[in-house]
């Protein structure tokens, strides 16, 4: 089995020889880029089975090469980890918001990037060998990890698509935003609860459609549930 392909987006030399020495290290497969095009480029030659994309690139921001990378089919599943020297809370969000799946912070431990990575990459990969999901009028083929509302294609990220599935195995059911990162980021990753919030409303875009109920309540200091009634 081949082993995942890890491209890094990195300008700064010494981060990358670190970064390439430590992947290499656990077993995966790695490419660099040092700037935005240069890393789109390799994206449209050999999919990636996830990035670790730097903030801060020169002439292209990272933030733009996320963007790039979400507006193509055939890439806007693909799993995307922000490195970023901006500790602020808004921009945390902001690359989230963009389509990043997950973010992490300079300096960081290197066994937190690579858990991360790992969590990232069972939630992109970890599905059934067979099965299929129906709630309403949604229908998640989990084998060929395609989701349908009304017979339209619904396109998810891996993080919103593991958050639909588990929505989906307990409808009706309110979780708090803690029980939805021990669910689907793992119990070993620590993650700010307003990340949740960031991925509802990304699943929300995604899935309804205009004139299609919001499936996804609200539940107001209590969390979130897979339901047909109103938000409130």
């Amino acid at each position: 089995m081949l082993k995942p392909l890890i491209l890094i987006v990195e300008d700064e030399a010494p981060l990358v020889t670190m970064l390439r020495y430590n992947l290499e290290k656990q077993g995966f497969r790695v490419e660099e880029a040092s700037d935005g095009q240069e890393a789109l480029t390799k994206i449209a030659e050999a999919r990636p089975d996830l990035v670790l994309l730097d903030w801060m690139l020169p002439a292209m921001s990272g933030i733009e090469v996320c963007r790039q990378i979400r507006r193509k089919p055939g890439t806007r599943d693909l799993p995307i980890i922000m490195v970023t020297a901006r500790a602020e809370d808004a921009d945390a969000v902001r690359g989230l918001n963009t389509g990043a799946d997950d973010y992490i912070t300079k300096p960081f431990q290197m066994d937190m990037l690579l858990a991360r990575i790992r969590a990232l990459l069972r939630r992109a990969g970890a599905t059934p060998a067979k099965g299929t999901l129906k709630f309403h009028d949604i229908t998640m083929d989990l084998a060929a990890h395609r989701v349908q509302r009304q017979g339209r294609s619904v396109h998810l990220g891996p993080t919103e698509f593991r958050l639909l599935e588990f929505f989906m195995q307990h409808p009706g059911r309110v979780f708090s935003r803690e029980e939805l990162l021990d669910a689907v980021w793992g119990p070993d990753i620590h993650v700010e609860p307003r990340t949740v919030d960031v991925h509802i409303r990304r699943l929300r875009k995604s899935l309804n459609g205009p004139g299609e109920i919001d499936v996804i309540r609200t539940v107001r200091a209590a969390g979130y549930a897979l339901d047909t009634e109103p938000s409130g």
